[in-house]
């Protein structure tokens, strides 16, 4: 019996059809994941907010001093020799880059004006955030998850305990303290590496380095760097629990997570330092 051909025809256009919605299915897929990711962080971040608040004001409720201090020991202090590398490293690369050019405008003791500027705003809070986000970031979202995977969190709210307040909020705490120091120590040291290279390469004495660097900086500039550091370490410690909280599958899942909070640090620090620039440009701090 032969086929109908009205038959073929309809099939063939119901195949064009999922040809034609299979992207935009993907496409919506992912937009609904991460906006549903988004906002689960920010719950989680609200969360936390909730029990902070409450250990300010009942005193029944405790966050863990010890737990927040072991934790900026493991996430912080253990970053600074790595963060005093590369900040060191980006302060003699700027130095050197930028002595040519300025050379030949016959500016070449303007280095210490653009490097103070592009190191206390910019490069001093990201430096410290992209190598925390591999210290700190990846370090708890393996450590939640590998505690989850061995129900351990289960067992956490077996016995009443909320794990945002003994998990989440210790770890937050850390983050954020730890690369607020850290933001500054970046600084610092990229500063020290630019006045070195400046009085012993380039030719550019003491006094004159510092007297362009400080009549370039303003308190402003400083507080911004800070703030933008407090700000990514809250990004890495949210994004880091969240994904900690969220791991399944057992080993896998929890490779997974860790490889996931690296690229959406990464990909939140920098577009949070993005909107913190406009919005400083737009009302004149910068």
């Amino acid at each position: 019996m032969a086929a109908d051909p009205s038959t073929n025809h309809g099939a063939s256009w119901s195949s064009v059809g999922r040809l034609l919605t299979r992207p935009v299915e993907a496409i919506g897929g992912s937009v609904i994941g991460v906006v549903d990711h988004i906002g689960s962080v920010i719950m989680l971040g609200l969360e936390a907010l909730h029990w902070l608040i409450r250990a300010f004001f009942v005193r029944k409720v405790r966050v863990g001093k010890v737990a927040i201090v072991s934790q900026i020991i493991r996430v912080g202090c253990r970053a600074i020799f790595i963060v005093m590398l590369v900040s060191s490293s980006v302060g003699l690369i700027l130095s050197l880059q930028m002595a040519p050019p300025l050379e030949n405008l016959d500016q070449k003791e303007m280095i210490p004006n653009i490097v103070g500027i592009a190191v206390v705003r910019e490069l001093g809070p990201l430096i410290a955030a992209i190598v925390m986000t591999g210290f700190a970031g990846a370090a708890i979202a393996a450590e939640i998850g590998t505690m989850v995977v061995g129900e351990e969190v289960e067992a956490l709210e077996a016995h009443a305990l909320n794990p945002v307040r003994f998990l989440v909020i210790p770890r937050v705490l850390a983050a954020v303290l730890s690369m607020t120091g850290l933001s500054v120590f970046a600084v610092v040291v990229s500063i020290g590496a630019s006045l070195l290279m400046s009085m012993l390469v380039l030719g550019i004495p003491y006094p004159l380095f510092m007297n362009n660097l400080l009549t370039q900086l303003k308190l402003v500039d400083f507080l911004t760097g800070v703030f933008k550091g407090a700000v990514f370490g809250l990004l890495i410690g949210l994004i880091a629990c969240a994904n900690g909280l969220k791991v399944t599958g057992g080993a896998a899942g929890v490779g997974f997570a860790t490889t996931k909070t690296v690229v959406q640090c990464v990909l939140s620090i920098i577009i949070a330092d993005l909107v913190f620039t406009a919005i400083f440009y737009a009302v004149g701090l910068v």
